[in-house]
């Protein structure tokens, strides 16, 4: 956390004092040389490595350097509304290319977690296919190795399911008169009332 708030401190320094060196460069070559498309650099910047709020800080603080630059290098317009205007069309753009870089970037770490998600869900998928040789008997399964297993062992080992017991009715049924449990009257139901 600490680590990151430095990088972020580091990355806004980096960034205002490029916007800073563009304004200098735009004040010494004069109104002649425009260097308007440079200062979308510290705009992005801001807006990939610190985020929105940041881009907003820097496209103001660069709008304003800018104007300063143009008003210092001794530009004269026809009213003063132009220079004005010219400084909120600036603004907007760099507001809008904040917006659409940081939004890219909220994006792209969105799809970067979707596909981590995906990638771990993938890697604990276990797939069985294929012909699985077994037994027409006793339902043992044929390994590659050719060692004969239970249908169950062999499941758990190759996929993460797990196996309950139980009786479905008709071997309930079986299991209870092998076991001489059923009583006469069940018998009777069981073959429709006949004896």
């Amino acid at each position: 956390m600490v680590i990151r708030k430095f990088r972020k401190c580091i990355i806004g320094s980096f960034v205002v004092a490029c916007a800073i060196s563009l304004g200098w460069i735009d004040w010494q070559t004069g109104y002649e040389l425009n260097f308007f498309v440079f200062y979308f650099l510290p705009v992005c910047i801001a807006a990939w490595y610190i985020g929105l709020g940041a881009s907003v800080i820097i496209a103001v603080l660069c709008s304003i350097i800018w104007f300063s630059a143009d008003i210092l290098s001794g530009n004269r317009y026809s009213s003063p509304v132009i220079p004005v205007w010219n400084t909120m069309i600036r603004l907007s753009a760099f507001l809008a290319i904040g917006w659409a870089v940081s939004k890219i970037n909220a994006l792209l770490m969105l799809e970067r977690g979707t596909s981590k998600a995906l990638r771990v869900s993938l890697s604990e998928v276990k797939v069985l296919k294929g012909l699985l040789p077994i037994c027409a008997q006793c339902k043992k399964i044929r390994d590659p190795h050719g060692q004969w297993q239970y249908l169950e062992s062999y499941i758990h080992e190759h996929s993460d399911a797990r196996f309950t017991h139980g009786y479905c009715p008709e071997c309930a049924r079986k299991a209870m008169a092998e076991a001489r449990l059923l009583t006469d009257q069940i018998k009777q139901k069981e073959n429709g009332g006949k004896t």
